[in-house]
């Protein structure tokens, strides 16, 4: 019998007692030192926090929470650790101290996600901490930290290591393969759960199951791989992903929040103390804004996403690389300092094309941040070949979807103040607008 299938948490898998019990109708073991954490205060934090922010203003039911998916992901870990087990590789690589490692931090790894996270994040703002580093202050002290030595037999800084990203040594990397790759729990969680609340198939569309079953690690035993048999699972897992961001995180309604939202944080970024900020839960952090917002525009663009009223902007254009290759390479990734000038420069374009005044704050721009995320490069083993090889080379499914994921689903977009959207939308030519506006904020 394996130590790692002996773990308390493990083992309550199969369990009838001691369940907590989360949608889809999911049993959720639970222990004493399993409740210790999720009972903290930086913990139940997470249960004020939702896990999609925005999209409640277009799926209304997307109002699930951060503490409903750790709690999810901590299951999965669970789940990964007892099919691994049975991998003579994996029980010889990984310790019961290691699972127990990887148990923690499935349950605390978005510990340090503020409200409106990635939105933020994605502004790459000097002053903005990244959320790994933000979950420090959370889990290096305070009732994690010490639950974490007394009840684990952890080192708070061990969780940090892991959940940084930069493993160490191959033990490490292999762990940090099942938090964060192109199949992980984290991945495998957020996908069917988000799905589930927005009210789409898209993100459950594909068997669980079957690709947890098919987990082995990769050749050189230092991250994880899928057997054959969990080929089409992951293929159908790697196009849940491309639906789920074409039709609901990317969706023109949520990106118009997205974008509302960013340009407020610019305005009001600098006058407030962040690191308080970023602590509060999602009601206190919102009225912290619109304070700090005072009458200005800042404050208009809250009270549309947050005021009695939902006032959204309106698409007025949007481009890919493969619809209008030469504006999307021209404003796609660029730092958001240069989107917000851009945006700046074609209201006054705009302005004098019109006659009339459009406000700066009316006109907002939307790209696809400076980082690419996707990543599904993950190894296939053929047991009668004993050959691995990368899923995009056995796949024409994932390949094309890697190539056109970043460039297409997420494209470049403006968005315009209602007010003004219709006698934009009248202007003969926007591209040639906005071709001028950026030639001016290049100049």
């Amino acid at each position: 019998m394996s130590a790692i299938r002996d773990l308390p948490e493990i083992a309550g898998l199969d369990g009838r007692q001691g369940m907590l019990r989360i949608p889809a109708e999911l049993d959720v073991p639970m222990t004493d030192r399993v409740r210790a954490i999720i009972d903290s205060g930086e913990f139940r934090r997470l249960a004020r926090i939702s896990q999609l922010g925005l999209v409640g203003l277009v799926y209304p039911a997307a109002i699930h929470t951060r503490f409903e998916h750790s709690l999810g992901v901590y299951r999965l870990s669970l789940l990964f650790l007892r099919q691994l087990s049975y991998d003579p590789r994996f029980e010889a690589a990984i310790s019961e101290t290691d699972a127990e490692l990887l148990i923690v931090a499935a349950l605390l790894h978005d510990l340090g996600h503020w409200p409106f996270c990635h939105p933020i994040e994605d502004m790459r703002l000097p002053s903005v901490p990244e959320h790994e580093l933000f979950a420090n202050s959370f889990l290096l002290e305070g009732e994690i930290a010490d639950t974490l030595r007394d009840d684990w037999n952890i080192a708070p800084r061990d969780v940090v290591a892991l959940l940084s990203g930069k493993p160490r040594d191959a033990k490490s990397r292999l762990l940090a393969s099942m938090l964060s790759g192109p199949i992980d729990i984290d991945k495998m969680d957020y996908l069917a759960r988000d799905s589930l609340h927005a009210g789409v198939p898209y993100g459950r569309n594909f068997d669980q199951g079957r690709l947890i079953g098919s987990l082995c690690l990769n050749a050189q035993g230092n991250g994880l791989a899928i057997t054959d048999k969990g080929k089409t699972a992951a293929e159908m897992m790697v196009f849940a992903r491309y639906v789920m961001f074409s039709e609901v995180y990317w969706h023109h309604g949520v990106r118009a929040a997205t974008a509302m939202l960013q340009r407020a944080f610019y305005l009001v970024h600098g006058l407030v103390d962040l690191d308080a900020l970023f602590r509060l839960t999602e009601g206190p952090m919102i009225a912290a804004m619109q304070k700090a917002a005072g009458n200005g525009p800042a404050f208009e663009l809250l009270e549309g996403l947050f005021g009695p009223h939902r006032r959204l902007y309106k698409r007025l254009a949007q481009y890919s690389l493969f619809e209008e290759s030469t504006v999307y390479e021209r404003v796609a990734r660029r730092p958001y300092p240069w989107l917000a000038a851009c945006a700046q420069q074609f209201a006054l374009v705009a302005s004098s094309a019109l006659g009339r005044i459009v406000a700066p704050h009316e006109i907002l721009f939307d790209a696809p941040p400076v980082e690419r995320e996707v990543d599904f490069n993950i190894d296939v083993y053929f047991p009668k070949t004993r050959q691995y090889r990368a899923l995009p080379d056995v796949s024409p499914v994932v390949r094309a979807l890697g190539t056109q994921f970043d460039d297409y689903v997420k494209r470049v977009r403006i968005f315009a103040h209602p007010r003004v959207v219709d006698d934009l939308r009248q202007m003969p030519d926007l591209s040639a607008l906005l071709g001028e506006a950026i030639d001016r904020t290049e100049g």
